[in-house]
């Protein structure tokens, strides 16, 4: 068993997934094949190099739960690529697993399909990807090493492999969806479960395409979310109702989720882990407050316990779309505003009572700043897209 891990952990058989689709590292001399240049893509390099300490506040000192050794430099890794359709297909897949998916596949469904379905995909959404994000701080295992392995992504290079978030987030999404749905609405359910089966897959793929999970973090991650939804599942129904259990309700939405962003594990060095777990949790924990004050205040025009328990799928029409694409323009432009001005407003706040430079970019990482900036920024976005968002549209005649 533990040399079947091994192998499933080593880089050579990610390098050897993309070379048969078509992906290749650049020789660092001489022409390419047919005249084509390489692509190029910005990763960092698997050694450490040095990153100077600043001083003072806005410092990257241990105390501030940044850092404990330097940061991996980047530098340009060049590739070649035989194989266009996989490297789109993976691409484009890659993307489904990225914060651009859900800032705009969650509010559309909210706003245009059932708030029932995006309430549930929200509270899993949150729970898989905050244990996968710690699980990562935790465990501390290295992402796939380059060469032999061509990465093409930077940004979440310094953080590490197992398990695979993109897989959690992927799969938890496509089953939930499928189980949420399978007894609510009228369609085969054969088809739903292919189409579960093929986006998850696409996404996991995606993640050894771009050499960024060995197979092992890709099954872990995988096999997690499915222990995560077997074990949670029958609970779902009386997670739906805890936004109408008590009027104190909020105040817990707000400090549980906060304490456990503000004793995220702490990195040898700095990684957006820290700060991406802050921001989903908080999204979770504005929709949730958004849900009650709904309940609460009866905001909902028609309650969305009140529908029937099983509904066919309305057809597909040109006037549907054109409402649809029309209420999800004005939700993101709201939406777009409001984090923009939250994030602005709550960074001066704590920049001025820490008595932080503003100019000082490295002080927006500091855990004091950091977490209660993207806490209060994300919460008033969720709150905003299940609450205010709604009421602009009944306002501009579109429900």
């Amino acid at each position: 068993m533990a040399e079947l891990l091994w192998s499933l952990q080593d880089s050579q058989l990610v390098a050897r997934f993309q070379r048969r689709c078509g992906l290749f590292p650049a020789p660092d001399e001489g022409p390419h094949e047919n005249g084509a240049g390489p692509a190029e893509g910005a990763v960092r390099a698997p050694e450490v190099g040095h990153h100077p300490e600043a001083n003072g506040k806005g410092g990257w000192g241990p105390a501030n739960g940044l850092r404990r050794a330097p940061a991996p430099q980047a530098y340009v890794q060049k590739y070649i690529v035989k194989n266009y359709f996989y490297y789109y297909l993976f691409r484009f897949s890659a993307a489904l697993g990225q914060e651009v998916f859900y800032i705009t596949f969650l509010p559309f469904t909210q706003w245009n399909i059932d708030p029932y379905l995006s309430r549930r995909l929200i509270i899993i959404w949150v729970l898989v990807m905050y244990i996968g994000q710690v699980a990562k701080d935790i465990l501390k295992w290295p992402r796939p090493s380059y060469p032999p392995v061509v990465n093409l992504e930077k940004r979440v290079m310094t953080e590490y492999g197992m398990p695979s978030t993109h897989a959690m987030a992927a799969t938890a999404i496509s089953f939930t969806l499928l189980i949420s749905t399978m007894d609510r609405y009228q369609y085969p359910f054969v088809l739903g479960l292919v189409m579960a089966v093929v986006f998850s897959t696409l996404v996991c793929l995606s993640r050894l395409y771009t050499g960024m999970h060995t197979v092992l973090d890709v099954l872990g991650g995988v096999l997690l979310t499915a222990a995560l939804i077997v074990l949670t599942q029958p609970a779902w129904t009386l997670i739906d109702q805890l936004d109408s259990a008590s009027p104190l309700f909020p105040v817990c939405a707000i400090v549980v989720p906060f304490i456990l962003c503000y004793n995220y594990p702490v990195s040898d060095y700095y990684s957006p882990t820290r700060a991406d777990t802050t921001t989903i949790v908080a999204a979770g924990a504005g929709v949730t407050i958004g849900f009650w004050l709904n309940h609460f205040f009866q905001l909902m025009s028609k309650p969305v316990d009140s529908l029937p328990v099983v509904q066919n799928i309305p057809p597909f029409t040109a006037d549907m779309l054109l409402l649809g694409l029309t209420k999800f323009t004005v939700g993101i432009v709201l939406l777009l505003l409001v984090r923009q001005l939250v994030q602005n407003l709550s960074l001066q706040v704590l920049y001025s009572w820490f008595k932080v430079v503003t100019r000082n970019k490295e002080a927006r990482r500091r855990l004091e700043i950091e977490v209660p900036s993207k806490f209060v920024t994300y919460t008033s976005v969720g709150i905003c897209a299940t609450t205010v968002v709604p009421i602009l549209h009944r306002v501009l005649g579109l429900l």
